[in-house]
């Protein structure tokens, strides 16, 4: 059987630009995770990986223009969006590589032994290892800062792990250029070339999740394709875990208040996150609860012309146009919703911007209304005007896990202390991972503190793809019981000899 060419694709025109590589066969897909396999052991000197994830930063931005000019190509994200894209990318690396150095991360626990404790505890060490070779799906929506050099992958490395890609088809010049610094940087660190692989194709993507040696993977995508790769990540003979991120609404609540006190002003911030990369980005707000009467009647009109003079967009490639234009009109075809500014094709290639309302009482009524609370890519948000607390209420009450819940509030509410505006800000809690106020969604700070993720089917675990944390998706606790010092890791024994932060508990007096 001839191999399957992979082209890349200009998403302005529709037309394929140059072929980059070919699927790759499941004997492929085998010897590169046996070849990340057999580099696990390099990757244990932390020194190593540290320098390797600097250098793979410095080349990367050595290499800016032509990755930048590689997926713009690819993506028409632009140059602009791209530059920001890339720094954030090499900010995750070295801010891992810093991590890998400090050693936290491993969590280290010891617990002397206490003859007098009931029952008698004896020594206990406790750290982290690596789980083994992670696979990773890479977004069509970030070429870099979520693809092959991104923080599934930066992460899994700084943990120890070696990684195997799967390229997105959106992206796979992009994909093949950035696998080659990092594998230059290896090589520069002193490690194998083989502790980073990309493979291409969908069925390599099945035969990846399903490789006996593969023992964790990150994907950001879609629930469909995610929850197929969940599913099969479980059904294997060794199940592995499977850390997801796979679609969200987002939901806004704009009270009453906050719309009285600066209607213009919210209208303005969510045009500006909704069209936002044309509306590609993951924590897009996609529903938006706004208070019936004038106020909700002058934010709703500030946002019609704030849309209504978008410039149309290129979407990252034509199946996802066709998506979001059909999408758009299933919705738009429902009785009671209408559509202030019309979403859908702006050309050929374009689409425009818009957004759809519907009143609530329609919206909890069920049935054909559910695709309402169903993510829609691309830049077009739900408008649902409410009557009063209790209806916005149930309509949070149906919503799905979310990667974020913004609430705008009021300069009194956001100051007021216990009262509505708190038993709001709890309600949302339960249905997201990033709670915001006065903000909005767009923008996910890679810092310690962040969390990207939130319940199903915002994400298929607890953990975090974004910030100091995501790290943790690929260890595993082990404990070493009264195990002699010479016998233990290096990390574990008494004299500390790596400088390792740790937390002791002392024998009792």
């Amino acid at each position: 059987m001839a191999a399957t060419p992979v082209w890349s694709v200009d998403p302005r025109t529709g037309k394929q630009r140059e072929q980059v590589a070919v699927e790759a066969t499941c004997g492929e897909v085998d010897e590169a995770v046996r070849a990340a396999h057999a580099a696990r052991g390099a990757l244990a000197d932390r020194t190593a990986r540290a320098a390797f994830l600097r250098a793979a930063a410095e080349l990367l931005d050595g290499a800016a223009a032509h990755v930048i000019e590689a997926a713009d190509a690819e993506t028409a994200l632009g140059p602009g969006r791209l530059t920001g894209e890339l720094a954030r990318t090499t900010g995750q690396l070295r801010a891992f590589a810093d991590a890998v150095d400090e050693g936290s991360y491993l969590d280290i626990r010891i617990d002397r032994p206490d003859a007098g404790a009931v029952p008698p505890r004896p020594e206990l060490r406790r750290y982290k290892v690596p789980l083994g070779v992670v696979a990773v799906y890479a977004a069509s929506n970030f070429p870099l800062a979520f693809s092959v050099p991104g923080g599934d992958t930066a992460s899994a490395l700084a943990a120890g792990c070696p990684v195997v890609v799967k390229a997105h088809p959106d992206h796979p010049a992009t994909s093949e250029l950035c696998a080659s610094l990092l594998r230059r940087a290896a090589v520069a660190a002193g490690l194998p070339a083989e502790v980073v692989a990309v493979v291409h194709g969908f069925d390599a993507g099945l035969e990846l999740i399903r490789h006996p040696l593969v023992s964790a993977a990150g994907f950001t995508g879609s629930i469909r394709g995610g929850r197929a790769l969940f599913d099969a990540a479980a059904a294997r003979p060794v199940p592995i875990p499977f850390h997801g991120e796979l679609g969200s609404l987002n939901p806004v609540v704009v009270t009453p208040a906050a719309a009285a006190e600066r209607a213009e002003e919210i209208a303005a911030g969510l045009a500006g996150s909704v069209t936002l990369g044309v509306g590609q980005f993951c924590v897009k707000p996609g529903l938006v609860l706004v208070p019936e009467g004038a106020d909700g009647d002058r934010l709703t009109g500030a946002l019609t012309k704030a849309l209504g003079e978008t410039e149309p967009g290129v979407l990252l490639d034509h199946r996802m146009r066709e998506n979001f234009i059909s999408g758009v009109r299933e919705r738009a075809a429902l009785p009671g919703v209408t559509a202030p500014v019309t979403p859908g094709s702006g050309g050929e290639h374009t689409v425009g911007a818009g957004y759809l309302t519907v009143s609530a009482g329609s919206l909890l009524e069920g049935g054909a209304y559910e695709v309402l609370l169903e993510e829609c890519f691309g830049p077009v948000t739900v408008v649902v005007r409410y009557a009063d607390q209790s209806e916005a209420g149930s309509v949070l009450g149906r919503l799905p896990g979310n990667l974020s819940a913004t609430l705008q509030l009021s300069a009194a509410e956001a100051d007021g202390g216990p009262g509505p505006a708190a038993e709001l800000v709890a309600r949302v809690t339960a249905l997201a991972g990033r709670i915001l106020v006065n903000g909005w969604p767009t923008g996910v700070a890679v810092a310690p503190a962040q969390h990207h993720g939130g319940p199903y089917p915002a994400a298929t675990s607890h953990s975090t793809s974004v910030g100091g944390t995501a790290i943790e998706r690929w260890l595993r606790p082990v404990v070493y019981q009264s195990v002699p010092d010479p016998l233990l890791p290096a990390e574990l024994r008494e004299a500390n000899p790596l400088g390792l932060p740790r937390r002791v508990t002392p024998t009792a007096p």
